[in-house]
């Protein structure tokens, strides 16, 4: 059976909204192009002071030609997937997952040339912690949905080797993401460098602690 045909296939009604999205991203920073200036903030450092720069086309347009290349992997490559026909069992997860990031790019994108166009430079410290532990809080509540794949979701070798493993790896992670998107959102309450320190911990235990059940699950089973 051909990968078109095991997939769901994308329509304008599923898509919209992300599609909307990603112009109405790109509409502005062509809007805001005009008047940003020539070296537009990129990157802060641990004090929450800019330590590099975009040029004026990156500030507009960087984040939207990344939204859109992410956009369009995430959309391609299941077809290249082996486990394709998994797809069509957590659609709703993925397409809910992918549009979670586009906000988040989204958001970050508007806060970029919010500052650009002569916003307070620690708007983007203070607000992308909040962001980062909301997106951690989507991703948790749609994992345990995943099904087996090559691309998406917590892809341990021993995942990928049993299903059952796969399974209840994801069922493990999805409230450990949650708890840990929630202590990032905390986090951002707190000075640098502990906000930071504590993001990079709760984040950290996340991934390390699905990767470490999913091997004793696996040598268990």
């Amino acid at each position: 059976m051909s990968g078109k045909r095991d997939l769901q296939p994308v329509t304008p009604g599923s898509e919209w909204p992300a599609l909307a999205l990603l112009l109405a991203m790109f509409v502005a920073g062509a809007a805001a192009y005009a008047h940003l200036p020539e070296m537009v903030p990129a990157h802060w450092n641990l004090k929450g002071e800019v330590d590099n720069y975009f040029s004026r086309f990156g500030g507009a347009f960087a984040l939207p030609l990344l939204a859109a290349g992410i956009y369009l992997a995430m959309l391609l490559l299941p077809f290249a997937d082996p486990r394709r026909e998994s797809y069509r069992r957590f659609a709703g997860a993925y397409r809910a997952v992918r549009m979670g990031l586009l906000v988040f790019l989204a958001a970050l994108h508007g806060l970029i040339l919010a500052v650009g166009l002569g916003g307070p430079a620690d708007l983007v410290p203070r607000i992308v912690p909040l962001l980062t532990g909301a997106l951690f809080v989507v991703i948790g509540n749609y994992l345990p949905q995943v099904r087996p794949n090559y691309f998406f979701g917590i892809r341990t070798p021993w995942t990928l080797a049993d299903e059952e493993v796969w399974r209840r790896t994801h069922r493990f992670s999805g409230p450990v993401f949650v708890l840990a998107g929630l202590a990032v959102m905390a986090a951002s309450l707190l000075p640098s460098p502990a906000g930071f320190t504590v993001t990079m911990v709760a984040l950290g235990a996340a991934v390390l602690s699905t990767v470490v059940y999913s091997y004793l699950l696996f040598r268990r089973w």
